[in-house]
């Protein structure tokens, strides 16, 4: 595996010679530009303004443009002397329960290597240290032309570095969730419950595959054999919105059941419960309730006329 950064844990003044390898791969259909018409490969040249001609990459050097249009170039020489502490050096800032980190803020993870037979102590000393105290350590790290917050935890017996964006890149998520009130039954999250459970059984993880990658390879493979090109089924139409929710969470749930034929009678029951008891619960439909009001006016109409009577019963009568 190829090293990717060579340094120096500071555990206090325990001092832990190291080497980071990428902990991760992304498998990808490795595609290129070509043009549509004819199918030659298009390339991008590297031209430069001043000079109106096409430039060697040994020559390419980073640049920054001020907001008065001046330009500073940076050599490679000074991205690599920065006067940076966590260039060569993780230094361990604190230990944290790994709650408190956002997973917003997590990005790249490397495994971590011991750099001599002579660090295996210290290094086995921190993983240690780590699993006992069911924390993350909180660090430093600048790798490549970048700076970053990075976490130490411990991943099958071995330390792993995640690098971490900036608190203050993580967007603020105000406005994006409903902002008007939603009142949601017992009832209802009983069964969303229900649901999730049976979703749940028997799930593995390592089971997922790469769909995309699957079907963009019979694609190829099709356009290099000159047969045709094989199209997914069209799927039905999703629904625009959700009238009747809990109908909705019962026939999930039935699904649900018929791809897990595990659930116990019990369960089942339990969820007929549930739905039950939403049905009882469910508020009265509006005819039912203009029938309820119709009938309570003909109650006051009939009291009205039986008072009229009363009325009229005691009037004296008169004498002949």
């Amino acid at each position: 595996m190829q090293t990717t950064w060579k340094g120096t844990i500071s555990f206090g003044l325990v001092s832990i010679p190291v080497h980071l390898y990428s902990a991760t791969k992304e498998h990808d259909v490795p595609l290129h530009q070509v043009h549509a018409r004819d199918g030659g490969r298009v390339r991008m040249k590297r031209y430069c303004e001043q000079e109106e001609k096409e430039v060697p990459y040994t020559e390419i050097a980073k640049g920054y443009e001020s907001p008065d249009g001046r330009t500073v170039t940076l050599t490679d020489e000074d991205l690599a002397d920065l006067p940076l502490p966590s260039k060569k050096i993780i230094d361990v800032l604190a230990f944290v329960d790994e709650g408190e980190i956002d997973p917003l803020m997590f990005s790249k993870a490397y495994y971590v290597g011991v750099a001599d037979k002579a660090a295996a102590k210290p290094y086995a000393l921190l993983r240690d240290a780590l699993v006992e105290s069911g924390q993350i350590a909180v660090t430093k790290i600048a790798l490549r032309t970048r700076e970053s917050p990075a976490v130490l935890r411990v991943h099958d017996g071995t330390l792993v570095l995640q690098t971490c964006i900036w608190p203050d890149e993580v967007r603020p998520a105000a406005g994006i969730a409903p902002e008007e009130h939603v009142t949601v039954r017992p009832q209802e999250l009983k069964m969303a419950r229900s649901l999730m459970e049976t979703l749940s059984e028997d799930f593995d993880l390592d089971q997922l595959h790469d769909d995309y990658q699957q079907a963009l390879q019979q694609v190829i493979e099709a356009r290099l054999q000159g047969v045709e090109v094989p199209h997914e089924e069209e799927a039905g139409a999703a629904p625009d919105n959700v009238i009747d929710l809990m109908e909705a969470l019962r026939s999930s749930l039935r699904q649900a059941k018929d791809a897990h034929p595990g659930r116990t009678r019990a369960e089942e029951a339990e969820d007929t419960g549930a739905a039950e008891a939403s049905a009882e619960t469910a508020p009265a439909p509006r005819k039912r309730a203009t029938a309820k009001k119709t009938t309570a006016a003909g109650k006051t109409t009939r009291a009205a006329a039986k008072k009229t009577t009363t009325r009229k019963s005691a009037t004296p009568r008169k004498a002949s």
